[in-house]
């Protein structure tokens, strides 16, 4: 006896959920939504997982995003339109929340994220991703916590996950060579004596996963330097990358064209969707 699609979607969910509840499933146009499923005991640690439409096939590349926040506030309904936009296109997308500020410092506000990562290996088969295909998405002090997840090998590790088996980072305007100032807050997220082993330019070995590395000219928050920087670095060792920047492009307006009115003609979501397709 065959299960309708619908239904059997919401039993995957409900057998990946580990010590949690699913509040709600959705259907997002072209895609689907399990709602917070738990991947660790605390309230911040839940994630959505955004599946293509239930006509899709399995085997699927699977994107693990991290919201923008300066590490200090931001929620996984956050990724919603980046997420529909990426399962739109057929990959499993996973938006998990984490601690931030002021519940977690650097470097304990990255292990939520290397957990998630864990639990979308362990899991990703059961909504039609390959879990031999994670790639690490972020925007702002996101992309900081995945690009850190695929340089320095210790997070990943903690989880039991090699970051050389990763199939790609992809960076959205990220402070990947220089910690912003401005904030107040700073000195407190990142002490003094550790700040040295907060930035993922510093970890560079030549074995990190293919990276794509986008930033506007335009942004005044995180200098698109940063993207520069860590690309050129990244290209010394030898590693695959790919740096995209886009003219009068500011910090926001890199993910705002992943919106459903302008995803369409979003020459990001393009980049991003052609680079994952590639690896």
């Amino acid at each position: 006896m065959h299960l309708p699609a619908r239904r059997k979607f919401i039993l995957l969910a409900l057998a990946a959920c580990v010590g949690g509840v699913i509040a709600a499933r959705a259907l997002e146009h072209d895609s689907e939504r399990a709602d917070g499923i738990a991947y660790g005991k605390g309230p911040r640690q839940r994630l959505d997982v955004y599946t293509p439409g239930s006509g899709a096939l399995g085997n699927r590349p699977v994107v693990v995003y991290f919201y923008g926040g300066g590490w200090q506030s931001g929620h996984r309904k956050d990724s919603r339109p980046i997420a529909q936009a990426l399962a739109a296109h057929g990959i499993v997308t996973v938006a998990p929340d984490y601690r931030i500020y002021p519940d977690a410092v650097f470097p304990g506000f990255l292990d939520d994220p290397a957990a998630a990562v864990r639990w979308t290996r362990d899991h990703a088969r059961e909504f039609g991703g390959d879990p031999g295909r994670i790639f690490l998405m972020g925007h702002s002090s996101g992309a900081h916590m995945a690009a850190m997840l695929a340089t320095d090998p210790r997070y990943l590790a903690a989880q039991g996950i090699a970051n050389t088996s990763l199939a790609g980072m992809i960076g959205l305007a990220g402070p990947y060579a220089a910690i912003p100032t401005s904030d107040p807050h700073m000195d407190e997220i990142f002490p003094d004596a550790l700040r040295a082993g907060a930035l993922p330019i510093a970890f560079i070995s030549g074995k990190e996963p293919p990276m794509l590395l986008a930033a506007g000219t335009a942004d005044t928050d995180v200098d698109p330097r940063n993207s520069d920087r860590f690309a050129e670095a990244l290209r010394a060792h030898h590693d695959n990358v790919e740096l995209k920047k886009y003219p009068g492009y500011g910090h926001d307006t890199i993910i705002e064209t992943f919106s459903a009115a302008r995803r369409k003609d979003s020459p990001v979501l393009a980049d991003v969707t052609a680079f994952i397709a590639a690896h």
